[in-house]
């Protein structure tokens, strides 16, 4: 952990930075510190050498599709989520801390499905995205299906999901897929500082902001949406921070904030 942020690194690079049980679950305790550590206020998220993520590995799918097909359930599936979410991919599991996506290669299927939880997405022009299943006759159940039409406007994500084609940094960025383009070797340099100047500010307020944010996004109504807001607005002006913010600012002073 650098200051204030924390990096995670996928690194099973021989089969090309895809999940199998032990690598889901080593992510999903990741995530369960990013969410509980208080001196975590922003993760970075990337992976080694070529490749971001090429989703789950195929032997892996295979075996929990044949125990499916023969007793209807599946242990290999169930390892690899929490109480039915697909917790690695950040599908059905909350984190209200910012999350940045150093996209540094292929990030493909469950990558994808990966990168639909993060908030941010840096990548390095060589950068290729793919939402691949239709292409092995499976289905993208890690939340790519439900979040990607809200994410993108709806002939960008039907390109993507329906047709299983590449798609560049360029056309990703066009696309409103990605936040920014970078050389391969300023990538995890862009991301780090786009994750520093993030966690310069109230963890607090950066918090209860992407919280009204997400949470509001799924409310069923303006109103609702409203409700969830003002809640967290409340929780930010309630906190030390919301003084020490002004009081910092007229005394000519960085702040010190002290709420997590």
């Amino acid at each position: 952990m650098n200051g204030h942020i924390a990096l995670i690194t996928i690194d099973r690079y021989e089969k090309r930075n895809s999940f199998d049980v032990e690598h889901a679950e080593q992510l999903m305790a990741c995530w369960d510190d990013v969410r509980d550590n208080p001196d975590v206020w922003v993760a970075v998220i990337t992976g080694v050498r070529d490749t971001f993520c090429s989703g789950g590995d195929l032997s892996v799918m295979r075996q929990s599709a044949q125990e499916i097909a023969e007793h209807g359930h599946s242990v290999t599936h169930d390892r690899m989520t929490r109480s039915g979410t697909r917790y690695f991919t950040l599908k059905g599991f909350d984190i209200f801390k910012p999350i940045i996506a150093a996209v540094n290669g292929y990030c493909m299927a469950g990558g994808m499905e990966l990168l639909g939880g993060t908030d941010i997405r840096i990548a390095s022009t060589d950068a290729v995205f793919s939402v691949t299943e239709v292409k092995r006759g499976l289905f993208a159940g890690g939340g790519t299906t439900a979040r990607l039409p809200r994410q993108l406007n709806w002939p960008a994500a039907m390109e993507m999901l329906l047709m299983g084609a590449d798609v560049s940094a360029e056309r990703a960025m066009q696309m409103g897929l990605v936040n920014e383009v970078v050389p391969p070797e300023k990538l995890l340099e862009t991301a780090l500082r786009w994750a520093e100047q993030i966690a310069a500010n109230a963890p607090i307020a950066v918090q209860q902001t992407k919280k009204s944010a997400l949470l509001g996004f799924r409310a069923a109504g303006l109103d609702d949406a409203y409700g969830i807001e003002n809640e967290c607005r409340d929780v930010v002006f309630r906190s030390e921070d919301a003084r020490e913010g002004a009081t910092a600012f007229l005394e000519k002073r960085p702040p010190v904030w002290k709420n997590c």
